[in-house]
């Protein structure tokens, strides 16, 4: 069991839990897992550097990607630190034995308190976006999150969504769908975008067992330090 804290920090990456197996950060809204068309220095390079300036590394550091969050979006993102414990967590997240929750602000009160969400997401790949359609259509694929609202704040709400598929921008495309974009979140309807291209929505919980341990690991991220997030812990 992992509270909500920080174990590590150093070069503005936050360390969440770390052992010989794993390492899981706090991504900071704006930055990339994976190299990209971009060239910006992606966060597996800034966490390869971390374990090998800490560990005295000689030569290459092993880091396996497990999962992505988009770019604007924060939170928790979990790497392998062994060949072993990579394709054991793939299995985990591919057979959808994670839970993972989200916390999310959008401006405009959801239709109700707690509600199921079940949508069929049509990628388009041109436009880097998906759609969410109430039937299926071609090529589409079922997507399913729970939210419920956690907190009125002044002028948004903050929800929290328990994510049972992993589709393409699920819960951006969902929470639009239903009249709900997320702050700053223009691809996806919301009317302006954050100074800092960041869009409201945070990868807060991760649940799993350790795929070497076999231990219960429930990691929780704290959100970015801005005047809206830190109403939604107040």
């Amino acid at each position: 069991m992992n509270s909500e804290k920080i174990i590590s920090t150093k070069d503005n990456l936050q360390v969440l839990y770390e052992d010989n197996h794993i390492i899981v950060v706090n991504k900071r809204p704006g930055d990339i897992v994976q190299g990209d068309k971009t060239g910006d220095k992606p966060l597996s390079e800034v966490v390869k550097s971390y374990l090998k300036e800490k560990y005295n590394k000689p030569g290459n550091v092993y880091l396996g990607v497990v999962h992505r969050l988009d770019r604007p979006t924060s939170g928790i993102v979990l790497f392998s630190r062994t060949s072993k414990a990579l394709p054991r967590l793939n299995k985990i997240f591919k057979e959808k034995d994670a839970g993972k929750k989200y916390w999310a602000v959008v401006k405009n009160e959801p239709p109700k308190t707690n509600d199921t969400l079940v949508h069929y997401m049509k990628r388009n790949s041109k436009q880097n976006k998906s759609y969410a359609h109430i039937k299926e259509v071609p090529d589409s694929k079922k997507a399913i999150l729970d939210y419920q609202v956690l907190k009125k704040l002044d002028n948004y709400y903050l929800l929290e969504i328990d994510l049972h598929t992993g589709r393409h921008h699920q819960i951006r495309s969902q929470l639009s769908a239903i009249g709900c974009s997320i702050k700053g979140d223009l691809k996806y309807g919301f009317d302006r975008s954050n100074k800092d291209a960041s869009i409201h929505l945070h990868a807060r919980e991760l649940m799993f067992v350790h795929p070497v341990k076999k231990d219960p690991v429930h990691i929780i991220a704290p959100p970015p330090e801005d005047a809206i997030w830190n109403a939604c812990k107040a």
